[in-house]
Parts: structure tokens; sequence; C-alpha cells
């Protein structure tokens, strides 16, 4: 499988938050908000055969500088389950990643609060995708 196919896909999916804009890859200067996609950890060899290969994603959701009186809301909707800003369902709406993977799963958001990027303080949350590939 292509890992690379999969952050793409991972990426696309996550376009279809109105006003989010998204990245493959890691990036120097973050415009937020902006979801930014990283491979954690692949687990060879979870069926016979090489039939199942478990690739852990992070997504970090940089919503804006943390002094900002909406950037609080913002994360708040793209922590939701449901709704147009829920990351869970936008990252779950093409399951198979345009047939890259046998499925996937939002599993938790975590590491919710501030983080530092080039100086400046923003507001930010780290969400864990598990793909079955």
């Amino acid at each position: 499988m292509s890992i690379s196919a999969m952050r793409d896909g991972l990426a696309t999916n996550l376009g279809t938050i109105p006003g989010l804009r998204t990245a493959a890859e890691l990036i120097d200067n973050p415009s937020p908000p902006i979801a930014l996609v990283s491979l954690d950890s692949v687990e060879y060899d979870q069926s016979f055969q090489r039939g199942l290969t478990l690739y852990t994603f992070t997504i970090v959701v940089i919503v804006g500088r943390a002094a900002e009186r909406t950037a609080q809301r913002k994360l708040d909707g793209y922590l939701a389950n449901d709704g147009e800003q829920s990351v869970k369902l936008a990252v779950e709406s093409d399951r198979t990643l345009s047939g890259y993977a046998q499925d996937l799963r939002v599993v938790s958001a975590g590491s919710i609060g501030s983080i530092q990027v080039n100086d400046q303080t923003y507001l930010a949350a780290e969400f864990t995708v598990t793909v079955y590939a």
C-alpha cells in the first residue's frame, strides 16, 4: 500500500470541512486553521501472509492563536462527534481512502491545548487515526 496515497486521502477527506486548510505532509509555516497529516507507526503482519498492516496517523489541527476569542469555539466544532466541522466525521467519510485502505477509524483526540509554532502560541488538538490496509 502507498503511505503517501493514504496520507493524501486523509487530507482529501479533511478538505471537506468548510474553511479548514489541509496538508498531507508537515510544513514549516502553517497558516491556521489547518490540519496536518503525519504517519506515527506501522505494525506489520497483523494477519497471515502479510494480509493486513496497521498504520497509525496523527492529524494535528491548528485552530488559531490561543488568544483569539473564537479559537476555542472552532476547536469545539472540530472535536465534535458529528456536524460539518467534525474531524471524525470528515476523516471517516471515505473509509477506504479511494481504495488504498480496507478501513479506517478515528480512535481519539488528545493533546488538546496550546502548542508553539514559530514563536507563536496556537490552540490545537491531535487526532489519532488507525488505517487498516
